[in-house]
Parts: C-alpha cells; sequence; structure tokens
C-alpha cells in the first residue's frame, strides 16, 4: 500500500513505483484524489481515515508493506505504526521530524517480537546522510564524535512546509546537538562553521536538528553528533528562521500558514527534478583519528522516489534467497549498509576532493 499517494512526494513514488513493475494499492483520506489517480495508472485504491483505528487495522493487515508518505508525520505516523504492528505489516515513511525518529525506535522491541520492519526516513530524509554517517563512522574505529552537513533545496513542496510548521517552536533555543548520548537544546544560528562540498564551494553552515541527530546514533553507535544546514537565501527559506518558526508555530496563524503552504509551496517542477544536485559531507573522529567524505545526489525529491522504492523493494526481498532476514526499527544503512545510496541514480561519493 502507498498511503498518501496523492500528494506531491507520494505522485513521485508512485512513477517511480510502476516505472519498476509495481503496482501498489493506493490509500489516503480523499477518494476523489485516489479514484482520478488509480484510473491514471489502472490501479486499486481505498479511502482510509487513520482516526478509525479498527477498520485501519483490519484493512492493514491485509498487506505485506505499507510506504507511508502522507504528513506531517507527527499526526499521522503513530495510528499507522500501531496499525502495522498490530497486522504484521512492514512500515516506511518518508518523515525527517525527529519526534517521530524517536517514536519509531522506541517500538523496537515490539517490531522484533512481531517480525515486522519500521523505517522511518525512507527518502532524502535521511538516506544520504545515513549511509554517509556510517561510511566515515566505519572508517574511524572507536569514533566518539560525529558532524554531517547538507545543503539545502530551493524548491519546496507544501508538505515539507506544513512539517516544520507543525515542528516550529519544538525546541528550546530552536535547535538540537546530541552530546553524550543525549538530545541537548542548542540556540539556531549559534555554532555556525564553514565546510567545503564537492562541488568546490565553500558554504556557511549552521547547527539544525536534522533527523541524523536520531536516526545516526542507532545507525553508528557515536554519542555526540552536530547536524549542519547551509541555507541559501532563496524564496521560502525565510520560514526556516527562528523568529518566523516562533511566529508560525501558534496556533491560529499556524492554521492560516498551512492553507497557505498548499497553494504557494508545489515543488520542484520536472525540469528542476531532472537538473537539480545535492551535496553532503560528513566527518567522524576518535582517538583512532578521523575521516570524512562527500556525498552527492540528484534533486531531493526525485532522490526519495527513487530511494524509496528501493527500500521497499530491499525489505520485501529480506530473508528470501541470499537476504538475511530483517525485523525491528531500523535505519537504511543499519539494515543495508553504508553503500546503498551508492545503488541510486546520480550518487557520488567522495574519500578525498582536489
Amino acid at each position: 500500500m502507498l498511503y498518501g499517494a496523492y500528494g506531491f512526494t507520494g505522485r513521485l513514488l508512485l512513477a517511480e513505483a510502476v516505472r519498476r513493475g509495481h503496482r501498489p494499492v493506493l490509500a489516503g483520506r480523499n477518494a476523489a484524489k485516489l479514484a482520478a489517480l488509480a484510473t491514471q495508472y489502472d490501479l486499486d485504491w481505498l479511502a482510509l481515515d487513520l482516526d478509525y483505528a479498527e477498520r485501519l487495522n483490519k484493512t492493514i493487515e491485509r498487506f505485506t508493506l505499507v510506504f507511508h508518505a502522507a504528513g506531517p508525520f507527527i499526526h499521522t505516523s503513530e495510528p499507522m505504526v500501531r496499525a502495522c504492528l498490530a497486522g504484521q505489516t512492514h512500515y516506511l515513511d518518508i518523515t525527517g521530524e525527529l519526534p517521530v525518529f524517536e517514536s519509531v525506535f522506541a517500538r523496537d522491541a515490539e517490531a522484533r517480537a512481531r517480525g515486522v520492519v519500521l523505517m522511518s526516513g525512507a527518502g532524502y530524509d535521511i538516506v544520504p546522510s545515513d549511509c554517509l554517517a556510517r561510511h566515515v563512522a566505519d572508517r574511524v574505529p572507536g569514533a566518539m564524535q560525529l558532524e554531517t552537513a547538507l545543503v539545502a533545496l530551493a524548491d519546496l513542496s507544501s508538505g515539507t512546509v506544513k512539517s516544520a510548521l507543525v515542528n516550529a517552536n519544538r525546541y528550546p533555543g530552536g535547535s538540537l546537538t546530541r552530546r553524550d548520548g543525549r538530545l541537548v537544546p542548542s540556540p539556531l544560528g549559534k555554532g555556525r562553521r564553514k565546510v567545503r562540498f564537492s562541488d568546490g564551494r565553500v558554504r556557511e553552515v549552521s547547527p539544525f536538528p536534522w533527523g541524523d541527530l536520531v536516526t545516526a546514533y542507532h545507525t553508528t553507535g557515536i554519542a555526540n553528533i552536530t547536524t549542519y544546514l547551509a541555507l541559501p537565501a532563496l524564496p521560502g527559506m525565510g520560514l526556516l528562521s527562528r523568529p518566523a518558526l516562533k511566529v508560525l508555530g501558534q496556533g491560529a496563524v499556524q492554521r492560516v500558514a498551512d492553507r497557505a503552504a498548499t497553494w504557494f509551496f508545489t515543488g520542484p517542477d520536472e525540469e528542476a527534478q531532472r537538473k537539480g544536485r545535492t551535496y553532503l559531507w560528513a566527518r567522524a573522529a576518535g582517538p583512532s583519528g578521523a575521516a570524512e567524505a562527500w556525498l552527492e545526489t540528484g534533486e531531493v525529491y526525485r532522490f526519495t522516489a527513487l530511494a524509496g522504492v528501493r527500500l521497499v523493494e530491499r525489505v520485501l526481498a529480506a530473508g528470501k534467497r541470499d537476504e538475511p532476514p530483517l525485523a525491528g526499527a531500523l535505519t537504511p544503512a543499519g539494515a543495508f549498509g553504508a553503500d546503498f545510496v551508492l545503488d541510486i541514480e546520480g550518487v557520488r561519493r567522495f574519500d578525498s576532493l582536489p
């Protein structure tokens, strides 16, 4: 099942799944949108409201795997995860929201007992950074410090903006870091540094509460993690400033902004998806030394479609042929290794720069 199939990212996931020979059942709340999309692709569909647990559970138990693409995930993930555990159905989503990652990892023992894979962040959040973090950590045995940085996308979808709005003001000071295994508040903008990326540009990056603060901790075991983001001066990026988030996170203002996001943030067009590039950097350090590496991927939403479908294929293949069985709350790199990302079209990794 692909839940949230008619959203911006859901449509990209659907197109890629069909291109690779899959025929997912389309699901979501809006019957009219689902019917139109299902007719276009000649697929089955069903309207499903997450608020009705009994029907949700009975429906989900019919499926082997649910790919959950309907956010904000802090509202939608929990009922779907519960249904997947009850029905012994694998669960993947594309969240970048830290509370969702933490909630999913808290269910690790239950997922293992049920023989179910729970994997949040099965897209640009957080496949490339998770794989790059594991790559540098594997090169530094006993690493105690991890830093990751990425260049933010320029064109946002309404779903991305809505997730940012619903998580506004969640962290005292605006950001977080991980110190001695614990998430601690950090002032947004404090601790800026400069990072050279693989396109040769040196950019100023600022600490930002990216998903690696949770996922890379589980993937690598490193207890001290700082995640950075380079924010270009482009329309829409002002929404990620601390003053803007403080205002937009307030009840009535957030509701208005949420509706506005639907109209004003439509995501990258086909040309931008085809030509876009993103850049990541990671560094691990410890008593035995340090290692850094760089990664380039295609445009963020296009990457999510490519990576998400391949993760579905790998999870469904687990326990068959030469693939080991999987269960529990897992990260992409924790399940499939640092090199998984290299199988995605348009990805390049560098261990040094000229």
